[in-house]
């Protein structure tokens, strides 16, 4: 067997990892996957005040590299990461609103968090996923996400603070996307985000633009805007206490990424553990990458598993076209112009939506895995974690720093494995 699938015809109604389609079939999905990815990954970068041009251009080249790592095996693609949100802002003091003056330090530590995701995959691939799963069962997991929502609401709540017309904008973006995701087709529901988004553009350009109830829509950076141009790259800058603060993220995307390769292994019906190894090393030298130009850190995609879910069509080959699509896009100025254009107020309400959404299904973990709450060592684990994810208690020593996403990481991987001292372990 080569390093690639040698990927044969599609026959069938489902489509496996190592097939293809031909290409009349092949791009309508890749821009369905482009679809489905890209309201999260504008979305992140422009709350932690980053160019979303730059995100986009690097998550096709992410998706790329994690392609030809993963040897064209494993169907993912690699957008903007909300576990580096609450982190960023923290390490750079950005609180919402236009550029962040310090996005330099913040890819420091992206690129720090990459590093350390990298080496865990190099681990895994010499010592197999079995070390992994016993430091994080679902009770951790679990609980260090819905520490990250907790950890965001007061950045959603800082960024509904305006005018009575400003919240009402924020609140019907948030009602939008609640609508779809609760009543729209299972198509409309994977773009949900993208959804709202244009809904809440729509108020604005109404009542900003046409009625000056609120502040409009200027058009005029867009106008100005070459099509075609070289993304405005940052470099990084490599500062001790952001790095300590951004670096724990790590820990996150390893259990975010082998939660979404066990899925696809179970969609697809391929035992794909055995990539889980070279899915982490793809995925962290995506996120440096990304760190070294001026890009968001990256992450596996659930929305895009939702995709395949619904179609299933899981052929690898969709996603390297999707990913030249996206690099096309972050090489359009005029693009990037267009979406520094969306409105504070419907900025505001995707944030609220988004947050929730990350506490609430990362709490669908513990349901899905029937973790035990009568269990003092479950109980307890993830008790101390909420605290300190949703409080943000930050450790500082010297000049290094472990914010409330690194502490309640800390605490909730420690603290599991201290209670299970002297006893049987429980899920």
């Amino acid at each position: 067997m080569g390093y690639f699938p040698l990927w044969r015809p599609a026959t069938g109604a489902t489509v496996l990892p190592d097939e293809k389609l031909p290409w009349a079939a092949a791009i309508p999905m890749s821009l369905q996957h482009l679809l489905a990815m890209s309201g999260s990954t504008i979305l992140a970068p422009l709350i932690m005040g980053f160019d979303p041009n730059v995100a986009v251009f690097f998550s096709g080249i992410g998706t790329l590299l994690f392609f030809v790592i993963t040897g064209g095996r494993v169907p993912s693609y690699l957008g903007s990461s909300f576990a580096f949100i609450a982190v960023v802002m923290a390490a750079t003091g950005f609180a919402g609103g236009g550029t962040n003056p310090n996005i330099g330090v913040a890819l420091g530590g992206i690129i720090a968090a990459g590093l350390v995701y990298a080496l865990i995959g190099l681990a895994v691939m010499a010592a197999g996923t079995g070390w992994v799963e016993r430091l994080m069962p679902p009770a951790v997991t679990g609980a260090i996400g819905v520490s990250i929502g907790l950890n965001l609401a007061p950045v959603a709540v800082g960024q509904l603070k305006g005018g009575m017309a400003h919240l009402a904008i924020a609140l019907a973006t948030v009602l939008c996307m609640a609508a779809v995701s609760a009543y729209g087709a299972r198509a409309t529901r994977r773009i949900a985000v993208l959804v709202a988004l244009a809904f809440g553009y729509g108020l604005v350009l109404v009542f900003g633009n046409g009625a000056g109830i609120v502040p409009g829509i200027d058009f005029s950076r867009v106008g100005q805007a070459a099509w075609f141009g070289i993304p405005n790259f940052t470099a990084p800058q490599f500062d001790w206490t952001a790095t300590g603060m951004i670096a724990p993220v790590a820990v996150v995307l390893v259990a975010e990424n082998l939660g979404h390769i066990k899925a696809l292994g179970a969609i697809t019906g391929q035992n794909m553990d055995r990539y889980i190894g070279r899915g982490f090393l793809g995925d962290g030298l995506a996120t440096m990458i990304a760190g070294a130009g001026g890009g968001t850190g990256v992450t596996t995609y659930a929305e895009n598993i939702g995709v395949m879910a619904m179609t299933r069509v899981y052929s690898t080959l969709i996603f390297p076209v999707a990913a030249a699509i996206a690099i096309l896009l972050g090489l359009s100025p005029k693009f990037g112009a267009i979406l520094q254009t969306i409105p504070a107020p419907v900025l505001a309400g995707l944030a609220v939506s988004v947050f929730g959404l990350i506490a609430s299904a990362m709490a669908r973990i513990w349901v899905d895995n029937r973790v035990d709450f009568a269990d003092p060592r479950n109980l307890f684990t993830v008790g101390v974690a909420l605290i300190l994810g949703a409080g943000d208690f930050t450790v500082t020593i010297g000049g290094f720093a472990l914010g409330g996403i690194g502490t309640s990481t800390l605490a909730a991987l420690v603290l599991y494995q201290l209670l299970g001292i002297g006893r049987g372990r429980r899920a």
